[in-house]
């Protein structure tokens, strides 16, 4: 059985100008300030947190960098050894769910 198909952004503006008193073009250029607010927020010179009421919260999560390491336990081939190498520090998008999102799925 096929996987169900995602809404495409055509279908999305559609959706939003039907429930509005805005026009197609408009709800597109309110989904592209969005968009930009969102990278404003949590690219480098943002506070790293935004949420949007009622659905989600997008954090910027900064990861150490991580040393390399011999001799590790294989998890995948038991009683096999193998070398990690080493990365470096990266920023991490992490999005969770607020409460009311969970209980649309409810």
């Amino acid at each position: 059985m096929a996987a169900p198909k995602s809404i495409s952004k055509s279908d999305i503006l559609n959706n939003l100008a039907e429930g509005s008193e805005l026009n197609r073009k408009q709800v597109s250029a309110v989904l592209d300030a969005l968009t930009k607010l969102v990278s404003s927020q949590i690219g480098k010179k943002g506070p790293g947190i935004i949420a949007l009421p009622g659905l989600l919260k997008i954090v910027r999560i900064s990861k150490p960098a991580t040393k390399a390491k011999k001799g590790v336990p294989n998890p995948f081939k038991p009683g096999e050894l193998m070398d990690v190498p080493a990365k470096p520090a990266k920023n991490v998008v992490k999005v969770r769910p607020l409460k009311s999102l969970k209980d649309m799925v409810q």
